[in-house]
């Protein structure tokens, strides 16, 4: 069995019956069951517990394999069941009935977050299973750091999902939601978060019943926590803060914001009530915001940096929009263009399966106003035209001129922008795309 067209298929049916694809741990099953394992190998080789793998994962996987195939599906009889339907999958008209699900379910122009049922989600297994399993794990913290448009809002929704799945209460906040005037004052800032984190997880707030005027802010927070959330809530809360750069943007509400999240996590260590509390941060890169060392919740726990797509997984994607390279040379073609950024790739594969330019096309005109990508770039020209200093800072590395001074602040807000890369001592940017948009525009500037 070829394992990669198998999960394809499986997921794209389970689809068209309104079910949730396969998540990591279920992969791991299935695949643990493909290669004859048993449920305690399975366990040991991806760090989960045998009773976690063999209650919850494997019962749920069987009922989803059980409705597609129509008929009941056990350990026993799973693998055979697989080859047969895989087996089938590999006729011509399967194929083009299969290639037709995936033009269907999702018409909608790649942007944002891809949703949960999206067959066009590349999946970061090892990423995504350590992850989970380390939120497993009593007052855990995981940091994801990655540039813009990298794909941790989507590798967020599903480990949330995942979260859910084990009976966990999950709060996602995304900072770049909050109004602009909430970040004025810190106390009013974690009061309007102790707020929202209340009412997502279905409880009337209180806030005036559990905060006190004559505390400060972050001992209201603590106790608002350990009075109420925590006591109201029975099971593990995964409390996830997306676009935490928003709040590097406030030093005034960071210098206290950011030791308070790191105190939690500390109170997770030694406390049991806290130890229920599992906190995911989100941001686009380094902070810069000063902090003592062990006020920061930037050096503890799991850290996480999303990378670029391979070649592997940009062909592989190619084929799930239906579109038919035979090697790799196309995928490799878009790759010296854009690298493996995956917000680019998917809007490359977008036009094409939907054939409105041909890659040739698509190369040439990419860094011109009548390009895929033009849009895409006016963002982030316009993000550096408010800016002088940093366009000016980022001008200098178009032109491959190494800045005399490598400002932090500046490297911070250029690689949060995913536009440069660091080699070692030296800065370039990201991608060809960029190169040749912006030396049009520091040529235009001269």
């Amino acid at each position: 069995m070829n394992l990669d067209h198998l999960l394809q298929a499986l997921n794209l049916n389970l689809l068209e019956l309104h079910e949730n694809p396969l998540n990591v741990a279920e992969v791991i099953v299935l695949k643990g069951i493909c290669s004859g394992q048993t449920y305690n190998q399975m366990a040991q080789s991806e760090d989960y517990s045998t009773g976690y793998i063999s209650n919850i994962v494997a019962p749920e996987l069987y009922r989803k394999i059980s409705k597609l195939m129509g008929q009941s599906v056990t350990k026993k009889n799973c693998r055979l069941v697989l080859q047969l339907y895989d087996k089938k999958q590999e006729s011509p008209q399967i194929k083009e009935i299969k290639l037709e699900i995936v033009q269907n379910i999702e018409s909608a122009y790649p942007s944002g977050a891809i949703p949960l049922n999206s067959p066009f989600y590349v999946e970061w297994s090892a990423i995504h299973g350590r992850i989970c399993q380390e939120l497993r794990k009593s007052g855990s913290l995981v940091r994801i750091k990655a540039p813009q448009q990298m794909g941790k809002t989507s590798l967020l929704l599903r480990v949330l999902e995942d979260c859910r799945s084990y009976g966990y209460a999950t709060v996602s906040v995304s900072l770049d939601k909050i109004d602009q005037s909430t970040f004025a004052d810190l106390n009013q800032f974690l009061r309007r978060l102790c707020k929202y984190i209340a009412r997502k997880l279905k409880l009337d707030p209180k806030l005036d019943e559990y905060w006190d005027t004559e505390l400060d802010g972050k001992m209201n927070w603590t106790l608002y926590f350990e009075d109420y959330l925590l006591t109201e809530i029975d099971a593990p809360i995964v409390l996830a803060l997306d676009e935490m750069n928003q709040i590097f943007e406030h030093p005034n509400i960071a210098q206290d914001f950011l030791p308070l999240l790191r105190s939690c996590y500390e109170d997770a260590q030694r406390l049991p009530l806290w130890q229920k509390l599992r906190l995911i941060v989100v941001h686009n890169t380094e902070i810069y915001v000063p902090l003592r060392i062990n006020q920061s919740p930037f050096n503890v726990g799991l850290p996480i940096q999303l990378e670029e797509f391979t070649l592997e997984q940009v062909q592989g994607l190619a084929e799930r929009y239906g579109l038919k390279w035979v090697d790799n040379t196309q995928a490799q073609q878009l790759m010296e263009l854009v690298g493996g950024h995956p917000s680019l790739i998917h809007i490359a594969l977008y036009h094409l399966s939907r054939q409105e330019i041909i890659l040739e096309e698509l190369l040439e005109k990419a860094a011109t106003s009548s390009g895929i990508y033009f849009h895409h770039l006016q963002r982030h020209w316009v993000v550096l035209r408010e800016q002088p200093e940093l366009w000016q800072f980022f001008a200098l590395v178009v032109r491959d001129h190494q800045p005399l001074q490598l400002d932090t602040i500046m490297i911070y807000k250029l690689r949060s922008l995913g536009l440069i890369q660091e080699l070692g001592d030296r800065i370039k940017v990201q991608c060809e795309l960029y190169r040749r948009y912006f030396s049009r525009e520091v040529l235009d500037q001269e």
